[in-house]
């Protein structure tokens, strides 16, 4: 009796080393969880701009909301919410790459963000990811890859289902075509932004589309004008956006301020430009790395020496603005 109770005991225990641990379960606390710290990212990015430690805690976020759904067993309904988290968070992690100025990085980590939204099942993570593209594509001059990945955009589910989604893929495409030097369909694509902008008025913007706010949607109008050679439209909308962009997005508020100083330099509004240019600079907080805004600000010096200007107050601010750039 005493010899098959040690066997059995024996028994048990071996069985229950071979046993596979009981998976932990991922629930929506814990996706609660993993979007508050996506929220605080996104709160860091719009003050700092594209700074290395903000893109690694991006893709360090990411990869524990990945390691969470394959050690643990969730709902379908959960699951599709964390692939969606992930790839919304690894999309940020790229737009702080574009926002260094660094595509090629942007390309990797937006190849991993398409899996996570497939993964999803979702459209409008979907839709994020070929928007991210295109500013990559763009930002390496490849303007048809650009047109190309807009036209996904706009013709996306979620662009027919919502025109938000719609407008901002129409001017995507606006800005492409302008720099591919098709002006008349880049004014046709604005055009279509605007009225499907105008239609979108009064609706809900939930998740990361809310930041296309119509001094978005002027700042983007901006730089079709630009590319277009119509520097003093382009102005126009950019006084527009500074006077409606919200405070707490800093770094966007210094990049359409630099936008602006290039613009007036353009129109040869030389010392009106350096102060706007100054006050572009002194707006980005020390540790940003937003190198869009600074690249903005050494090509406005370039125009602005151009001309050839010997006002003391103008060589004063080229000097000066070579310690920012």
């Amino acid at each position: 009796m005493h010899r098959r109770t040690l066997l059995l005991a024996a028994t048990t225990t071996a069985v229950a080393a071979v046993a596979p641990a009981r998976r932990a379960r991922l629930g929506q606390s814990d996706a609660d969880r993993f979007q508050l710290e996506y929220a605080e990212l996104l709160r860091d990015d719009a003050r700092l701009g594209g700074t290395r430690g903000i893109e690694n805690r991006a893709v360090e976020l990411a990869a524990r909301i990945q390691s969470s759904v394959a050690v643990g067993t969730a709902s379908d309904r959960v699951q599709r919410q964390a692939y969606r988290l992930a790839a919304d968070v690894t999309c940020l992690a790229a737009f702080g790459a574009i926002d260094a100025r660094a595509p090629l990085r942007a390309r990797t980590h937006l190849d991993k963000a398409l899996t996570l939204a497939g993964l999803s099942r979702d459209s409008t993570a979907m839709y994020r990811v070929w928007d991210h593209l295109m500013l990559a594509s763009s930002q390496r001059e490849n303007h048809g890859e650009a047109a190309a990945g807009a036209e996904v955009m706009k013709r996306s589910s979620v662009a027919r289902r919502d025109p938000l989604y719609a407008s901002l893929g129409h001017m995507r495409n606006a800005n492409a075509l302008a720099r591919l030097h098709r002006p008349q369909e880049s004014l046709r694509a604005m055009h279509l932004a605007e009225n499907a902008y105008a239609r979108a008025q009064g609706g809900q913007t939930p998740g990361w589309i809310s930041f296309y706010s119509q001094a978005e949607c002027d700042a983007l109008s901006s730089y079709v004008w630009t590319a277009l050679g119509e520097h003093e439209r382009a102005e126009s909308c950019l006084h527009r956006t500074l006077a409606s962009i919200p405070d707490d997005m800093v770094r966007n508020r210094a990049l359409y301020t630099a936008h602006l100083s290039l613009a007036q330099a353009r129109q040869g509004e030389v010392e009106l430009a350096c102060a706007t240019g100054r006050r572009a600079h002194e707006m980005l907080p020390p540790t940003s790395g937003s190198q869009r805004t600074t690249n903005t600000l050494a090509v406005t010096r370039k125009v602005i020496e151009t001309t050839g200007t010997k006002t003391p107050s103008v060589a004063s601010w080229i000097e000066e603005s070579r310690t920012w750039i």
